[in-house]
């Protein structure tokens, strides 16, 4: 397959250094972080076709920075690498949201393959949606219109995916709070309306005039075409 764009997240510094340069001989792409709270950040702001996670991480464990990941909204396929081989911390990790396993030592071109054979599959799934003149595009994380693009972090993109699934409905901050945040968020409630007028400067940085968010007074927000 041509070449991909990979996280790859892992703390030992020797073992970056050699899946870096490997996978890079191979014309792939590859950033590295050595910190989950690192990873958690570049992957909300940067688009990759996988990522490669370790389990072990110095500040926030593998599994935790997977979980806030799809907590978030994101789909990119994750391959977890670990010295943990049970059965049980396999099914843990899986659970967490990793589409792939692989245990410590490993034979390079086995992950290699795993690798392209995950970005392959997130490929495959690249799917539209589209309200009026704009376009979401899933695979680059983008609002799109009249081929001009504007990129989403994670958390905007959960909230345009919600927004978009059920255009024309009305969505209560509640609801959009559970899906994009969690059930268990203890945050603000207002992020709804700060992430609603994030989304709002974008849709106006691509000039759209026939969709609107439409807030409804004392319940939420609706995305919607302008009426003519």
């Amino acid at each position: 397959m041509g070449p991909v764009k990979l996280l790859l997240v892992e703390d030992e510094a020797q073992m970056a250094s050699l899946l870096q340069r490997g996978l890079s001989e191979e014309g792939h792409q590859v950033d590295v972080c050595a910190r989950g709270h690192d990873a958690l950040t570049q992957a909300a702001n940067v688009s990759y076709d996988a990522i490669l996670l370790d389990w072990s991480l110095p500040d926030l464990d593998g599994v935790s920075v997977l979980r806030r990941w799809r907590e978030s909204g994101l789909s990119t396929p994750v391959l977890m690498l670990t010295a943990r081989g049970s059965t049980g911390e396999k099914v843990t990790g899986l659970r967490a949201g990793a589409d792939d396993y692989l245990v410590k030592p490993f034979d390079f071109d086995e992950l290699l393959a795993r690798l392209e054979a995950l970005a392959r599959r997130g490929a495959r799934a690249t799917q539209t949606a589209q309200v009026g003149s704009v376009t979401l595009d899933v695979r680059r994380r983008a609002l799109v219109r009249e081929g001009a693009e504007v990129s989403l972090t994670a958390r905007e993109f959960a909230l345009a995916s919600e927004l978009f699934a059920h255009s024309g409905d009305v969505l209560s901050r509640s609801r959009l709070l559970s899906a994009v945040w969690g059930t268990d968020f203890d945050g603000l409630p207002n992020v709804v309306d700060v992430y609603v007028g994030y989304l709002r400067a974008k849709l106006a940085e691509l000039r759209v005039a026939d969709v609107e968010i439409a807030a409804v007074r004392g319940i939420g927000y609706r995305l919607r075409k302008v009426p003519a």
